[in-house]
C-alpha cells in the first residue's frame, strides 16, 4: 500500500484503534475499507473518508484497507462508475492492492444468512406496499404498528421468501423484513427491509437475480465477511449502528466495531449526491467531470492536485460534530501547492494592443525568464519581445482613479523581465470610444528589466509580444453557488438550485498566451503570473486549440481596493 504524504495529525477514531491494539482486541490487526455504492462519482467529501480509510491502515504495519463497491441497487449503479472510482482512488495516491471486493460477491451468502433469520423466527415477508408500510411504521413521537404478516409460520416464508427469489412477484409486491421491535424509539429497529424485489439486471450479476439486500443488512455483514476491524462512516449513520449490531449479533459471525464520523461540508457548493446528479442531468453543469463540480474527476479537471487535497483533508481533520468548512481552505490548499510546483508563464486575458513606437519594427530579442522562483531547479526560458506587444485591458486607465499605480498617460512601468516603458497617446474606436491601442516608448537603458538611474517605478505588468502569441481559450471558474448553504431556506430542494451562480463560468476566447505553451500537455498545471493558476484542460484543449481552466485565482489587492471603493 502507498504511503503518501502529509502525516495527519491524532484524532478520536485514531486514539480508538491505538486502544484496540493495545488491548490485543482484533489480534493488533487493521483492516478498514472504503465501500461507496458505484451510483455516482466521487467527490472531495469522499477524499475524506479515502484518506481516513487508507491512511489508518497505513499508519499500521500489516495494515490493509479494502475497495469495496456496495452494489445492492442494480437501479442506480453502472459500470462507468466503478471505473470512474477506481481512477480517483489511484489519482488521490492510495492503492488497494488485491484487496478488490464488491458486496455482489456476497450475494449468496447474504441470502443464507436472510435465510437463518428466518428459520429463527428473527425475519419474515411482507406484503405491505412502500406507502402502507411507512404508515405503519409510525413517528419519532408515535411507536409503529405490527404488520399484519408479522407472524406469519417460518414455513410460509421460506416458501414466500423463495419465491421471490425465484421472480414469481413483481416489483414492490412483498419484501422480507428483519423482526425486532415496532415500538423502539429508533425507528431504524421498527422491522427494517433485509430485501427487495428488484426485476432489473445488475452490472455483474446479471439477470441472476431479481431480489436485492438493503445497505443496512448488506453493509455489516459485507464487513463481518471481510474480517474488517473498524468500520468508519459518517455520522448519518450512527442511528443505523444498532441496526449495524443487531444483525451481526443475531446471525452470531464476526463483529467490526462501526466509527462514526462528521461528514465534510464546504460553503458554497453541495456534496449531496442526489444534488449533483440532478444538476448532472437537468443540464446545469455539463457532466460530472464540469470543473464547478466538487466530484474528483471535476477537481482533476480543473486543475486540483492529490496532494492539495490530501493536505486539505489532514487540515480539516476528523471530528464528531458536523460543521462547514470554508471553500477558502481548499483553496487555499492547492494554492500551496502549486505555489511550489507549477512553472510561470505570462498570459494576457483581454488584450490590449501595445505600440512601442521607438523599438526597431523588425526587431525580436530574447529575455531570460525564471520558471519558478519558488524553485530554482526548474530553471527558465527564453521570453520574445518586439515592437508591439499585448497587455491586460486592466492594467491601463486613461483617467487613473487614487492608488491606480498601473498604465495610463505619461506614466512609465516595468515590463516583466523586459523594460520600462511609458505611455504617450491613446487610439480609441470611432464609434464606441474604447480605448483599442495604446501608443508608448521604452527606455533603451531599462532592458532587461532595471535601470542604471536606479529610478523606481510602482508597477510591473506581464506582456506577451504580438509576433509571437499564441492563441488560447481560457475558462474562469468561481462558485457554483452564490450563497454559502445553497438551498438553506425552509424548503431546500426546491431551493438550491434557485442559489446557483449565473456567472460561475466566464468563457475567454481571445486570450494570448506566450509561444512556450503552444504545445502545452493537456493536464499540465501553470501559474499565469499575476492572475492566477491554470490547467490545460483534458477534454477540450488540442494542439490546435489550447483550452486552459482557471483552477484558483491570485490575489489581487488591486481588486479588492476597487471593490472597497464601490462600496464606500
Amino acid at each position: 500500500m502507498s504511503t503518501p504524504d502529509p502525516v495527519p495529525s491524532s484524532d478520536f477514531i485514531r486514539n480508538i484503534v491505538e486502544d484496540d491494539n493495545r488491548s490485543g482486541k482484533y489480534d493488533g490487526r487493521v483492516v478498514t475499507r472504503f465501500p461507496p455504492e458505484p451510483n455516482g462519482y466521487l467527490h472531495i467529501g469522499h477524499a475524506k473518508s479515502i484518506c481516513l480509510n487508507f491512511g489508518l491502515a497505513a499508519e499500521h504495519a500489516g495494515g490493509i484497507c479494502h475497495l469495496r463497491f456496495d452494489d445492492t441497487n442494480p437501479a442506480r449503479e453502472d459500470v462507468e462508475y466503478v471505473d470512474s472510482i477506481m481512477e480517483d482512488v489511484r489519482w488521490l495516491g492510495w492503492d488497494w492492492g488485491g484487496h478488490l471486493y464488491y458486496a455482489s460477491d456476497y450475494f449468496e451468502q447474504l441470502f443464507d444468512y436472510a435465510v437463518q433469520l428466518i428459520k429463527e423466527g428473527k425475519a419474515y415477508v411482507c406484503d405491505l406496499r412502500a406507502q402502507e408500510m411507512r404508515e405503519y411504521r409510525g413517528t419519532l413521537t408515535e411507536p409503529g404498528r405490527d404488520s399484519p404478516h408479522r407472524e406469519r409460520s417460518i414455513e410460509e416464508n421460506m416458501d414466500l421468501f423463495q419465491q421471490m427469489r425465484d421472480g414469481e412477484f413483481e416489483d414492490g409486491a412483498r419484501v422480507l423484513r428483519a423482526k425486532i421491535d415496532m415500538a423502539s424509539p429508533n425507528v431504524n429497529l421498527r422491522d427494517p427491509v433485509l430485501y427487495r424485489i428488484l426485476n432489473t439486471e445488475h452490472h455483474r450479476t446479471g439477470a441472476q437475480w431479481c431480489i436485492y439486500p438493503t445497505y443496512d443488512f448488506a453493509h455489516g455483514q459485507s464487513d463481518s465477511i471481510e474480517k474488517i476491524t473498524h468500520s468508519v462512516c459518517t455520522l448519518e449513520f450512527e442511528d443505523h449502528r444498532p441496526l449495524y449490531d443487531w444483525f451481526l449479533d443475531e446471525l452470531d459471525v464476526y463483529h467490526p466495531q462501526q466509527i462514526e464520523f462528521a461528514r465534510l461540508n464546504i460553503s458554497y457548493t453541495t456534496l449531496s449526491k442526489r444534488r449533483l446528479r440532478e444538476l448532472v442531468e437537468e443540464g446545469y453543469v455539463t457532466g460530472w467531470n464540469d470543473p464547478r463540480m466538487p466530484t474528483l474527476s471535476g477537481l482533476r479537471r480543473r486543475g486540483y492536485t492529490p496532494l492539495s487535497i490530501r493536505n486539505f483533508c489532514d487540515r480539516v481533520g476528523v471530528a464528531k460534530r458536523n460543521s462547514i468548512v470554508d471553500l477558502a481552505l481548499l483553496e487555499h490548499s492547492v494554492r500551496e501547492d502549486l505555489n511550489q510546483t507549477s512553472p510561470r508563464v505570462m498570459a494576457v486575458l483581454k488584450p490590449l494592443r501595445v505600440v512601442i513606437d521607438n523599438y526597431p519594427e523588425e526587431q525580436t530579442q530574447e529575455f531570460e525568464a525564471v520558471n519558478n522562483p519558488e524553485d530554482p531547479s526548474m530553471g527558465s526560458r527564453k521570453v520574445p519581445f518586439s515592437r508591439v506587444i499585448y497587455v491586460e485591458q486592466d492594467d491601463f486607465r486613461e483617467d487613473p482613479p487614487r492608488r491606480f499605480y498601473r498604465l495610463s498617460p505619461g506614466r512609465e512601468v516595468r515590463l516583466r523581465y523586459a523594460c520600462y516603458i511609458t505611455c504617450v497617446s491613446v487610439v480609441k474606436d470611432e464609434t464606441t470610444g474604447e480605448v483599442v491601442e495604446l501608443h508608448c516608448t521604452y527606455d533603451p537603458e531599462s532592458l532587461g528589466g532595471s535601470s542604471p538611474d536606479g529610478r523606481r517605478v510602482q508597477a510591473t505588468l506581464h506582456w506577451v509580444s504580438a509576433a509571437h502569441a499564441v492563441d488560447a481559450e481560457v475558462r474562469l471558474y468561481e462558485h457554483l453557488f452564490v450563497t454559502p448553504e445553497p438551498g438553506s431556506g425552509e424548503d431546500d430542494d426546491a431551493d438550491y438550485k434557485s442559489d446557483l451562480n449565473p456567472d460561475s463560468l466566464t468563457v475567454l476566447t481571445s486570450c494570448k498566451v506566450e509561444p512556450s505553451l503552444a504545445g502545452a500537455v493537456r493536464g499540465s498545471r501553470y501559474q499565469f503570473e499575476r492572475q492566477g493558476y491554470f490547467c490545460v484542460d483534458t477534454v477540450d484543449s488540442t494542439n490546435g486549440n489550447l483550452v486552459f481552466n482557471r483552477t484558483v485565482p491570485l490575489r489581487d489587492s488591486w481588486a479588492r481596493i476597487e471593490q472597497a471603493g464601490k462600496q464606500g
